[in-house]
């Protein structure tokens, strides 16, 4: 007896030491994964979205100079915020993996800010944000970096709608901070980039804001705003951005012209339609001295290139959907005029292009190579086959969507919306505009202080030109939502316009490191098949909503003639029979009235019925159908072991 109870405590103590022995190993276990594999991650993201990007590599290895970052997180207080902590703990992994690849260039430290501390003080200093919490405290989440010649850049906090632009965003502060000066960017525009859609006034007001993307542009490069009237363009200038000009004269045609034959590099946009132009600002009115049309002749002749800015795109294939709220049971409707470019439509192998998912774009144009062009043409964004183009006087009459809808007649062409110029380009002018003048100036003796440069009619070398039939890839609503945070503005990227804009400007001027970081986390992905339902649906709601109001207008015209006129104005003699055959007539009419109206609402009820069914299918394959493959899986299994069972049951018998 006491043998067995001895027996008895010596496996339930051999139980608990077991017990106690793998709950020590799982910690051990667990804090040595901590320690040893604190930076181990496997990303199994479809683009790769937190692998460090070659681009981060290629910005790091170049470093010359050493650089400091230092990270400020007040680790203690963001305990009780898990988003917070969560987001923190990926900053910190980047941040160190990038360290580890900068071969002892970049150092690294965490500094945790309590408050009433002197660490709190430099935080502030240094221009970082705090969070308050709703004990009163401030949590520090930023990073500020800093080089050997005083410079420094910062991010004040890291908030969760840039977190998918995590990685770019550091390694532009580390590509700042290891250049001994920005790149010049010239700029040539009539938007109003740098005051918003309010102008001057409005902006020392505060009634209007920046364009989100020259927020973007001043912060990478120096930007050197030309007027729009010049006969140089200054040698400083690394690359030439002429965004929407209002007509500009000979002269400063021929600056660009001969800017173009030196060797310089011009981003290009026109547009046929600029709606950006046109928007009202905070008095009601588009700023003044707006530009609505922009051209570039005789350049875009010498580059080889076709544009009418008369004729607008339209494309039924990558229509904006816009709401239109004409009908309470269809709220939304195709914007054929304004695009929305997917993946499909733009060049996966141009640098540029490469990492853009897609551009909203607004009224326009199209491009194609001239017959006697000595440049290549290369597409960079394009619409679809699903495509036509409309007269720029019908646009500006201000079709509805439906209407546009109607009259949309497909070619069957895809039209170029952007494209690269490279190759040899010759002089729209046969030598600078002011020649007469100039020549007999210096017969009288008299010469300007510098004499300008000779007329080149043969470019020197390839010319490198990105030419783009659109403004409206500036506006902000096009492609950002933006929110105040801790009094500053913070984009949210909602289309990769920007991305496009700074990678060609990038591209340029011979700097690409980045490039391959700016789209990384991708903000939609379209359902096409879906989308392919929508339209075909729609398509065919239209044409039967079209006749059926036809029907409707035609019954109630004869209807309101019937109850207007008497038996002798419709041709009939006086009676009671015939009084009786008008009110039968009328009675049908308003039967038949009823019925379109009936199958009008049927047509609208209708209309989603197919995507309504995709999304139920979709939605058992989600939801029911892989529960329903593993219990068919797991009695298969079953019915196996008991087949197996029985088998070595009969067997052993």
């Amino acid at each position: 007896m006491n043998a067995l109870s001895n027996q008895q405590i010596s496996r339930s103590a051999y139980r608990i030491i077991m017990l106690v022995l793998l709950a020590v190993l799982f910690l051990a276990v667990n804090l040595f994964s901590n320690i040893v594999f604190r930076s181990a991650r496997i990303d199994l993201t479809e683009n790769r979205l937190y692998t460090l990007s070659e681009g981060t590599g290629e910005v790091v290895a170049k470093i010359e100079e050493p650089i400091t970052l230092r990270f400020f997180y007040s680790e203690q207080l963001a305990n009780d915020y898990p988003r917070i902590r969560t987001y923190a703990s990926h900053v910190r992994d980047l941040l160190e993996e990038i360290r580890n690849r900068s071969d002892g260039q970049l150092r690294l430290e965490v500094i945790e800010p309590e408050p009433f501390s002197e660490q709190e003080d430099l935080a502030m200093s240094l221009g970082l944000k705090g969070a308050p919490t709703a004990q009163g405290d401030i949590i520090y989440f930023g990073l500020v970096g800093t080089n050997s010649v005083d410079g420094l850049e910062a991010i004040p906090f890291f908030t969760d709608e840039r977190e998918q632009y995590l990685e770019y965003d550091i390694a532009r502060m580390i590509q700042n901070l290891s250049r001994p000066a920005r790149p010049v960017l010239g700029i040539v525009t009539n938007l109003p980039l740098d005051t918003g859609t309010g102008g001057l006034m409005s902006a020392m007001r505060g009634e209007s804001l920046p364009f989100m993307i020259y927020e973007e542009l001043r912060n990478r490069f120096e930007l050197e705003y030309l007027e729009q009237q010049f006969k140089t363009v200054p040698s400083k200038v690394d690359v030439l951005m002429i965004a929407h000009p209002r007509e500009l004269d000979e002269a400063t045609l021929y600056a660009v012209d001969q800017f173009v034959m030196r060797g310089g590099r011009v981003l290009a946009f026109i547009d046929p339609h600029s709606e950006v132009s046109l928007t009202a600002g905070p008095d009601g009115q588009p700023i003044r001295g707006y530009t609505e049309s922009s051209n570039l002749e005789p350049l875009l002749k010498s580059w080889g290139v076709n544009y009418d800015p008369t004729k607008i795109v339209g494309d039924r294939g990558i229509a904006q959907r816009v709401q239109t709220g004409l009908d309470a049971r269809r709220q939304e409707s195709d914007y054929v005029i304004w695009l929305a470019v997917q993946r499909d439509n733009v060049d996966a192998e141009d640098i540029v292009t490469a990492d853009v998912m897609r551009l909203n774009l607004g009224t326009v144009g199209a491009l194609a190579p001239s017959a006697d062009a000595t440049t290549q043409f290369t597409p960079l964004v394009r619409s679809s086959d699903d495509a036509q183009l409309y007269d720029l006087d019908y646009v500006k009459s201000g079709p509805r969507p439906d209407d546009l809808l109607r009259r949309f007649e497909p070619t069957g062409e895809s039209y170029v919306i952007a494209a690269r110029l490279s190759g040899p380009v010759a002089s729209a002018f046969d030598g600078p505009p002011d020649a007469g003048a100039s020549a007999d100036e210096d017969d009288k003796g008299s010469r300007s202080p510098a004499d300008p440069a000779p007329h080149l009619a043969q470019s020197e070398g390839d010319a490198n030109i990105i030419l783009f039939a659109d403004s409206d890839i500036f506006d902000d609503r096009f492609w950002v939502q933006t929110q105040s945070y801790l009094g500053e503005r913070v984009a949210q990227p909602i289309a990769d316009n920007a991305s496009f804009i700074v990678s060609a400007i990038d591209n340029l001027m011979g700097s690409n490191e980045l490039i391959s970081l700016r789209a990384r986390a991708k903000i939609d992905r379209p359902f096409t098949v879906v989308d392919e339902l929508r339209r075909t649906a729609e398509r065919r709601f239209l044409a039967e909503q079209e006749a059926l109001e036809r029907r409707i207008a035609e019954t109630e015209r004869r209807l309101t003639e019937l109850q207007t006129q008497g038996p002798a104005d419709a041709g009939m003699p006086d009676g009671a029979a015939a009084e009786a055959h008008v009110e039968n007539e009328i009675q049908a009419f308003r039967a038949e009235l009823l019925d379109s109206r009936k199958k009008l609402r049927d047509v609208q009820r209708n209309l989603r019925r197919e995507i309504d069914g995709l999304g139920a299918r979709l939605r058992f394959v989600n939801v029911g159908l892989i529960p329903l493959l593993i219990a068919v899986v797991a009695i298969g299994a079953a019915f196996v072991r008991y087949r197996r069972r029985k088998a070595r049951v009969e067997k052993g018998a």
